[in-house]
């Protein structure tokens, strides 16, 4: 089972059965992390995309790095840790679909977990200190149009 495969049939329904996508004001996202290096007349090299941003009230909260299912899980956790610093995220996760594995930039923790965490849960370790402002502001909408 290749990468795309392993998104689409396991990482995707795993992701939409702990609410992302389906709890009001989730999304999943893919970020645009690097355009890809100037190579020069005119080209560049490949862009860097992140597989997996998830957005919760306007917030970025987490980055997956998806490898295919042969590989181990942890196998991605230097380009989500390096994605994560660059988006700024507090939460970086690598997976194989079989196995996810979890990093905490701001403590430098690193766990095997048993299944993604919930928008909510997400939202309340990323924010665990309580902010009128980024509350007030977290329930504006996302304008999604132009």
């Amino acid at each position: 089972m290749n990468e795309a495969e392993t998104r689409a049939e396991l990482i995707d329904p795993a992701l939409k059965a702990t609410g992302w996508g389906v709890v009001l004001e989730s999304r999943i996202g893919r970020e645009v992390i690097a355009p890809g290096r100037l190579l020069g007349g005119g080209k560049r090299a490949k862009p860097e995309y992140a597989d997996y941003v998830l957005v919760y009230r306007n917030q970025k909260l987490a980055v997956i790095e998806a490898k295919k299912r042969d590989l181990r899980d942890t196998e991605g956790v230097g380009q989500a840790k390096k994605y994560a610093e660059k988006l700024q995220i507090r939460f970086a996760y690598s997976t194989n679909s079989l196995g996810i594995y979890q990093i905490d930039m701001l403590t430098g923790a690193e766990r095997h977990i048993s299944e993604y965490p919930t928008p909510d849960e997400l939202w309340d370790a990323t924010f665990s200190e309580a902010n009128e402002w980024r509350n007030r502001f977290a329930v504006i909408p996302f304008e999604d149009k132009s």
